[in-house]
């Protein structure tokens, strides 16, 4: 299934960027943290540990923060200055999930805006590569249409 260039109505945005960014936080916390525990998402937590990430839905208006340790990934507060910040559209991050568009395109493109420690961002990208989304029956459907 090809991902439409979707747009988001403003009044979504204006509706979602004033609710609670911990919801949505939590739930990507332990996305990552569930895909760690399956063998799925093979990170080497030593990397990522101490570091604080961001990443931002531009066009529904979400910030969501979050930190590693050895083990695991936890939510962080906004008031942390991060390492690593990701920037896109909800499409364009669906794309990158799903394999439609290439990181690196998109990037070039300026539809994902990625700031902070080049190093850290390139492991992060190669980690979100390394995942086989066929593993998860919901992504495995997604992938195979």
């Amino acid at each position: 299934m090809q991902v439409p260039d979707l747009v988001v109505p403003d009044f979504f945005k204006r509706v979602i960027s004033v609710l609670p960014a911990k919801p949505p936080a939590w739930v990507l916390v332990n996305m990552l943290n569930y895909l760690l525990k399956k063998q799925i998402l093979l990170a080497d937590m030593s990397l990522l540990a101490g570091r604080y990430f961001q990443i931002v839905v531009e066009d529904l208006g979400l910030n969501l923060f979050f930190t590693a340790n050895e083990k695991r990934f936890i939510l962080a507060d906004h008031t942390n200055p991060v390492d690593l910040y990701f920037a896109a559209n909800i499409a364009d991050f669906i794309k990158m999930l799903l394999r439609q568009e290439d990181p690196d395109t998109l990037f070039f493109n300026r539809k994902l805006k990625i700031e902070g420690d080049t190093e850290l961002g390139l492991i992060v990208k190669n980690l979100l590569d390394s995942i086989d989304w066929s593993t998860i029956p919901l992504m495995k459907s997604l992938v195979e249409q």
